[in-house]
């Protein structure tokens, strides 16, 4: 049996083939092939172009054969910001914002991100792994083939350490890519609340070296926002983290502006997420740094606020911008890149060509991967994610809709939802 695939049927074949990262109006360039086709051998893109020429060659006609039907192809989401460990749900906390109380009231009062530690704290680790394991399953199911996931439930050594130890498991028995984030500087546990500089030690001094002996990460996160840690504090965290070889990555103005953009720029962080309460002058300088802005409408979307980042003038400005679900169980449980999309167009008045973009190779980019995913070129990874539309615009059009209807990761099924023939 030939371990070549070829697969046809592509009506519109998107493959963000071009330069790395995108700006400015190079976001809206596809790289669109009209009746398209791939050819894969051993969970890689072998060929890309058109049906007509890919059949043409001698390795496809011999290859299995799988015809998708005339519908939509994308590079499989690459989703840069999420909290995919966690334990229960915060629903009760979701009502109590609709009658009027803010998250930050809430968080006051015991609630918010505290409320999520307690349960994981308690939680066996064995059930967070089956319980990430399913929510991978869904992610999947909506056309993303690559999570970044995040700890910072845990708030003390034995727990942070347990969620990475989840993800790293899970990362040996799922089909989707893991890409752990080390963020113990989410907020200041209750036990340091008088503290906060003492956990910033622990922090420091024992947790990230332990974190980066064992391997357990690749990115080291910080809320550095109001309420949460200092850009000082901040800055401490990252340095330590990038000198134990975890890049940084940092949560930056979204309840307040902090001054954290600029502390992206200054460490040359992977990525500034949020962002939703930058001045002119941080856009300024996000644009001509090589800092991601990973930009993040669910979360203000499910707070139900007005106020979303100013996508439009950090694309205008030159800035390199990705979007992400922000998957957690307080500000944003969504999984769907799809109504992300829709967001993106419909609040942040992003093209819908800008936003596949933001959610592929940009993002992408981010994760320092945009050598092996987030387009479909010769040589990378067969991540793809196939939809049931007959135009690429029609994906957040149809908000709220799944329209994945098959998921490959490397080349292999992930997902399906309707079978399709295989042939030989």
């Amino acid at each position: 049996m030939s371990d070549t695939l070829l697969i046809t049927g592509c009506k519109q074949l998107v493959t963000l083939r071009g330069p790395v990262p995108r700006r400015g109006r190079a976001l809206r360039e596809l790289g669109m092939i009209e009746d398209g086709a791939l050819l894969v051998r051993d969970g890689r893109i072998l060929a890309v172009g058109t049906r007509k020429a890919i059949e043409r060659r001698k390795d496809a006609r011999r290859a299995r054969k799988l015809d998708l039907g005339g519908r939509v192809v994308l590079p499989g989401f690459v989703d840069s910001h999420t909290h995919l460990v966690f334990a229960g749900n915060r629903a009760e906390e979701y009502e109590r914002r609709i009658s009027g109380a803010t998250y930050e009231r809430i968080a006051r009062a015991g609630g918010g991100i505290l409320s999520t530690v307690r349960k994981l704290r308690a939680a066996d680790a064995n059930a967070l792994a089956a319980r990430a394991s399913d929510w991978l399953s869904i992610f999947s199911a909506h056309g993303t083939t690559t999570v970044e996931a995040k700890s910072g439930y845990g708030l003390d050594a034995a727990s942070e350490l347990k969620i990475l130890r989840v993800m790293n498991a899970l990362r040996r028995h799922v089909r989707l890519d893991i890409v752990p984030t080390f963020m113990g500087a989410h907020v200041v546990p209750p036990e340091f609340k008088k503290r906060p500089d003492a956990y910033v030690d622990l922090l420091v001094h024992r947790l990230i070296p332990q974190v980066a002996r064992e391997g357990l990460a690749e990115f080291c996160d910080v809320f550095c926002d109001r309420g949460a840690f200092t850009v000082e504090q901040a800055r401490r965290i990252l340095t330590a983290g990038r000198a134990c070889g975890l890049a940084p990555r940092i949560h930056a103005e979204q309840l307040a502006r902090t001054g954290a953009a600029r502390l992206a720029v200054e460490l040359h962080a992977a990525s500034a997420d949020h962002l939703e309460k930058v001045n002119a002058a941080d856009i300024r300088a996000l644009a001509a740094s090589d800092v991601t802005c990973t930009l993040l409408p669910g979360c203000c979307f499910h707070l139900g606020l007005a106020h979303y980042a100013p996508a439009r003038k950090l694309i205008d400005a030159g800035a390199i911008v990705a979007l992400a679900t922000d998957f957690n169980p307080g500000t944003s449980p969504t999984l769907n890149m799809q109504m992300v999309l829709s967001l993106a167009c419909t609040q942040m008045r992003m093209t819908p060509a800008e936003s596949i973009t933001a959610a592929t190779i940009n993002a992408a980019y981010s994760l320092r991967r945009a050598d092996r995913i987030g387009s479909l070129e010769v040589g990378k990874f067969a991540d793809l994610a196939v939809f049931d539309v007959s135009d690429y615009r029609e994906i957040p059009y149809y908000f709220g809709i799944n329209h994945c209807q098959y998921t490959f990761k490397r080349g292999r099924a992930a997902h399906r939802r309707n079978a399709l023939a295989l042939r030989h």
